[in-house]
């Protein structure tokens, strides 16, 4: 890189300094849980549990956070797709149902926007269409983060919930379903052409939350691509501006996995799992009553604490997922 020749061809440059990046990550990640462990076995020899027993109880904390880095590095190994590493763009649908199903799908956007803030990544909510009387009729949420999308790539498919139901008078059980499907962004790294001409844009006025000033301009935007057929719509800004640019930011997430699906033979997988988005062939079953427990039907991975799930913590699952993919890529290359 120190040769001046080298930035003569701007974009390999790119890909070597991102590659050299990404292999300096890894490197200085490993380095330092080692280093880590290494200080604490040192200390641990040298301590009267006895005698100090506030320094065993730190050592034990610090294994801990030890043994929660060690397994994020393990996770990020399975990860070796380009886009992984990108942010992610996600669409929650419920299914037929009515009230129930509209509240599980806005049950889902909670779990995802908790499981965000678990790892310090934002969600913002881009598009949101609320349910009649509650829940909501779609959301599109952007979870911005380092490997977002290579995480929660595990999560498109239909989700399964099982529970007592809050909205029947006669405390019946109820199976509720909500679809999820999960694209890269399409920024940075990642170009997507769309040409001008392609696109029809439709302009019209907010429902929902908002204010009379949402109700009052045409501030909601769709989008459709007419060549592909994919529409996508936002109107979660007051300004039209700022949603047409949340609009063309979705476009180019699910036209860039369309395209990719289409050149990659190992995108045929995802392609095939995108079409078993439907009622009855869930990934995930989420059971309230008549015990509790949430089963992922295909990795077998379970958990008794479906509260503990749904508030976000499914980082058990999403590891069971990529494991079971058989995923052998190197980290930093393109499997």
């Amino acid at each position: 890189m120190s040769n001046p020749a080298f930035w003569n061809d701007q974009e390999k440059a790119r890909q070597v300094s991102q590659e050299l990046n990404t292999q300096k990550e890894w490197v200085n990640g490993w380095a330092g849980l080692n280093s880590r462990i290494a200080d604490l076995d040192e200390l641990f020899e040298i301590v009267d549990d006895e005698e100090d027993p506030g320094t065993l109880a730190e050592i034990v904390g610090e294994l801990k956070v030890s043994e929660r880095s060690l397994d994020d590095l393990e996770l990020r190994h399975l990860l070796g797709e380009k886009e992984d590493r990108l942010n992610a763009i996600v669409t929650i649908h419920p299914g037929a149902g009515g009230t129930e199903s509209a509240d599980w799908a806005q049950m889902l956007m909670r779990l995802y926007t908790r499981w965000a803030e678990r790892r310090g990544y934002e969600a913002k909510v881009l598009d949101l269409q609320p349910g009649e009387s509650a829940g909501i009729k779609s959301a599109t949420m952007e979870v911005r983060g380092d490997y977002a999308f290579g995480y929660l790539k595990s999560e498109s498919g239909v989700h399964r919930l099982v529970r007592i139901s809050p909205f029947d008078a006669a405390s019946r059980r109820h199976t509720s379903f909500a679809s999820v499907f999960v694209f890269p962004e399409a920024e940075g790294e990642i170009e997507v052409e769309i040409l001008p001409e392609d696109v029809r844009v439709d302009t019209y006025r907010a429902s929902g939350a908002g204010g009379q000033h949402v109700n009052k301009t045409d501030s909601a935007v769709r989008m459709t691509h007419e060549p592909t057929g994919i529409m996508v719509q936002c109107q979660s800004e007051r300004s039209q501006h700022k949603n047409r640019n949340s609009a063309m930011k979705i476009l180019k997430a699910r036209l860039y996995l369309h395209y990719k699906e289409k050149e990659d033979e190992k995108r045929a997988e995802v392609e095939s799992s995108k079409k078993k988005i439907e009622w009855g062939s869930q990934i995930r079953n989420y059971v309230f009553h008549p015990y509790q427990m949430v089963k992922d039907l295909r990795t077998g991975m379970e958990s008794s604490d479906v509260h503990g799930v749904t508030d976000g913590d499914i980082d058990k699952f999403i590891h069971a997922y990529l494991s079971h993919s058989g995923s052998e890529a190197v980290p930093g290359q393109s499997a």
